[in-house]
C-alpha cells in the first residue's frame, strides 16, 4: 500500500507523558518535537494544528509544561511531541536544571525524532534559548522549522520584516532550516506548517545515518 502524502492532524490524541527518556513510548517510529520559550505560544499552536483547544494545556502561567508530552496521530506510529518550555518558568533552579538534563537526553538520544519546530514570539525572536537550540540542531544535523508565533500582534509590514530577519540569521547554519509566520488566533500559516510536518513524518527512511549527535549546549536557562 502506498504511503499517503498528507496526515489528518485533527485525528491527533494524547498518548502519554514522560518525565525522562526511558519513559518515552517505544513504538513511535517518527516524531516531531515542538520547543520554545515558555511564553512562545507552544500549546496554542499545537491546539490550532490539531483543531482541539483542549489537546495541549494552555495557561496564563508560563512554564506549566513540565513533562515530555506525546500526541499520537490517529492510529499511526507517528507523533507530535510537546517539550517543556524554558527561560521564563518561575520554578526553583534545581527543577529547571533537572528539566534541562532530561530535555538534553531526549534531544540527543531519541532515535525517532526527525525534526524540531522551534517557536518564537514574532515580537521577540532569536533569544538566547532559541540560538542555543539552533546551535544544537546544527551539530545534530536536525532540520528545524521556526514558527514565528503571535503574528496577529503585528501589522503585515513589521511581521514580514521580522520573518526576513530570522531567515537571514538561519542562513548561517549548516542544516536545513526554514521559517514562517503563524497565528493560532487566525490560523494564518497553518497550511504551511502542515506541509512541513508531512514532509518530515512521511519521509522515506532510506539514506538516514547514525552520526553522533552532540550534547545540548549548556546555559539554556535565564
Amino acid at each position: 500500500m502506498s504511503k499517503p502524502d498528507s496526515l489528518t492532524y485533527t485525528n491527533t490524541h494524547f498518548e502519554m507523558s514522560a518525565a525522562r527518556l526511558s519513559q518515552c513510548p517505544m513504538d513511535i517510529q517518527r516524531e516531531v518535537a515542538f520547543a520554545g520559550r515558555s511564553n512562545a505560544g507552544k500549546s496554542s499552536a499545537l491546539n490550532c494544528l490539531t483543531g482541539n483547544k483542549k489537546l495541549a494545556r494552555t495557561s496564563k502561567t508560563p512554564g506549566r509544561t513540565q513533562l515530555i508530552n506525546f500526541f499520537r496521530i490517529a492510529d499511526t506510529p507517528l507523533a507530535l511531541v510537546d517539550l517543556p518550555g524554558y527561560g521564563y518558568a518561575k520554578v526553583p533552579v534545581a527543577k529547571k536544571n533537572e528539566w534541562q538534563k532530561e530535555l538534553g537526553f531526549y534531544l540527543d538520544k531519541r532515535e525517532s525524532l526527525v525534526g524540531l519546530v522551534l517557536l518564537m514570539d514574532i515580537r521577540h525572536p532569536l533569544k538566547e534559548f532559541d540560538v542555543a537550540m539552533l546551535d544544537w540542531a546544527t551539530g545534530a544535523n536536525m532540520p528545524v522549522h521556526v514558527l514565528l508565533t503571535k503574528a496577529d500582534k503585528l501589522k503585515r509590514g513589521p511581521a514580514q520584516a521580522a520573518l526576513l530577519q530570522v531567515k537571514k540569521a538561519l542562513k548561517s547554519y549548516n542544516t536545513p532550516m526554514t521559517a514562517q509566520t503563524f497565528s493560532s488566533q487566525s490560523g494564518d500559516g497553518l497550511k504551511l506548517l502542515q506541509q512541513t510536518l508531512n514532509g518530515w513524518l512521511l519521509a522515506d527512511d532510506e539514506g538516514e545515518d547514525d552520526d553522533f549527535i552532540p550534547p545540548l549546549p549548556d546555559h539554556l536557562l535565564d
